[in-house]
């Protein structure tokens, strides 16, 4: 059994740890609710946007339009947005693996990393990081998305790129996150059937001509995916980093029980060893 010393020594260590794990539990929470409400206001213009671009598609039909047709040249471009800091679960690796594990070549992809994390991670593997924003993710901002979307719309136009992809967390709520890979371009008008029967209730009339709307909407459209990516993967970092340091403060709090027991115990084997030493050295004196 390790001695008195040790364990006080252990436990005061783990009572250190389990101070810093709920300071951070208490900062996840508070910028968990400022991503949270962020989220929910943008969702409303996001599932607007969504619609106004479907109901689009579903009167433009098989557009030739360069935002609709698949390339066969250029890589596939994925933005990958992960976190800075590490301390969450396995939120960065749940979002690694949608790259490592989905069926892409290696050679094919373009990695434009949103976050340190999952920029460190796939270069190790062995992916081109084609871009770094990791800057972005700490307070996603719309400007952000717009110099992202921006620079991946000039290679898809330059043919640098054939598709390009979002990975990230969608935020379903304060527990459940959801790793996620999003088709960006071309935009498939088959995935959108659903959405499309709205016509009938909302019909969509626009000028000028079906190409030249597409060139003004789509870009606005793919920037308003990627903010949306950007602040809901912020939501769920707090909120996985949240759940993970309560986590471990429960944990801490477990062990720091038992140390107290064992300390106990040792504590009263001394005391019983120091009594029955006087016992038998007074039995001895008489």
């Amino acid at each position: 059994m390790a001695s008195m010393i040790d364990i006080k020594r252990r436990k005061v260590s783990i009572q250190s740890t389990q101070q810093i794990t709920k300071a951070m539990k208490l900062v996840s929470t508070v910028k968990l609710q400022r991503a949270k409400l962020r989220a929910e206001q943008s969702k409303a213009y996001f599932n607007c946007m969504y619609e106004t671009v479907t109901s689009m598609l579903a009167r433009t039909g098989h557009s030739e339009h360069p935002y609709l047709k698949a390339s066969t040249g250029g890589k596939k471009a994925v933005i990958v947005v992960t976190s800075n800091r590490g301390l969450a679960g396995g939120y960065n690796s749940n979002v690694i693996k949608l790259i490592t594990n989905g069926g892409f070549q290696k050679e094919e992809l373009s990695i434009y990393a949103v976050g340190k994390k999952g920029r460190d991670a796939l270069s190790r593997y062995g992916y081109e990081i084609k871009g770094d924003f990791s800057d972005m993710i700490e307070e996603p901002q719309y400007p952000d998305a717009i110099r992202l979307a921006n620079t991946l719309l000039k290679a898809f136009a330059d043919g640098e790129i054939g598709e390009i992809y979002l990975a990230y967390t969608m935020f379903k709520n304060t527990v459940s996150h959801v790793p996620t890979l999003l088709k960006l371009l071309p935009v498939e008008a088959g995935s959108m059937d659903g959405v499309a029967a709205k016509e009938d209730q909302i019909p969509m009339n626009f000028e000028p001509e079906d190409d030249e709307a597409l060139n003004l909407i789509i870009p606005k459209y793919v920037t308003s995916l990627i903010y949306g990516g950007l602040v809901e993967a912020a939501a769920s970092e707090n909120g996985a980093r949240m759940q993970a340091m309560d986590s471990a403060t429960s944990n801490a709090e477990e062990m720091i029980g038992k140390l107290t027991l064992l300390y106990n115990r040792a504590r009263q084997g001394s005391i019983t060893q120091e009594l029955t030493e006087i016992i038998a050295g007074a039995e001895a004196i008489s």
